[in-house]
């Protein structure tokens, strides 16, 4: 598989995030808003067992999909990448044994780490669209301006990270109860 195949994979999968963090976001949200409302609790109580587990897998894809760009397409990460990769790496890590556990606790720690990437994701996205943004944090041999792969319009490595990091968070804030 050629590079380009590989991240149009990628991509379809962070559009899948996408589509997932806006479901859940309007799902939470109509919940809140119209709390009798019976469709928002019928989707969290079909998603809420399945919620740990899924946020491993994304964590775990996520992780491979960072090692298959630096380790085989031999994109050097940059140091917002290098960041990202610090608050994916643990998850990918510590997710799989919550959810083999059925440790929904597991959200004290882990949605701290999602929330952070996230963060460094959208600021690495404003980088990669607004280069005069980038600080002096980045190596000039390896800016973090540079965008490796561009895939159906808009999702770029850094979009790729956030998508996974959104999902996760959302899947973590997830009630643990449904009414």
């Amino acid at each position: 598989m050629s590079t380009d195949q590989v991240s149009l994979f990628f991509a379809l999968l962070a559009l899948a995030c996408q589509i997932g963090a806006v479901v859940l976001v309007a799902t939470l949200a109509a919940r809140a808003l119209a709390p009798r409302a019976e469709w928002p609790h019928r989707v969290l109580e079909a998603v809420g067992p399945a919620a740990l587990p899924v946020a491993a897998l994304v964590a775990v894809v996520a992780m491979l999909g960072s090692l298959y760009y630096s380790e085989v397409a031999d994109f050097p990460p940059c140091r917002l990448c290098w960041y990202q990769r610090i608050g994916m790496y643990p998850l990918a890590v510590v997710l799989p044994i919550a959810a083999w556990r059925r440790d929904r606790q597991v959200r004290w720690y882990a949605l701290p780490l999602a929330v952070a990437g996230g963060a460094v994701s959208i600021y690495h996205i404003l980088v990669e669209r607004f280069p005069s943004l980038e600080s002096g944090s980045c190596e000039v041999t390896n800016p973090c301006s540079i965008v490796w792969v561009e895939q159906l319009g808009y999702i770029t490595i850094p979009t790729m990270a956030l998508s996974g990091f959104a999902v996760v968070a959302l899947l973590l804030a997830l009630p643990q109860e449904t009414p």
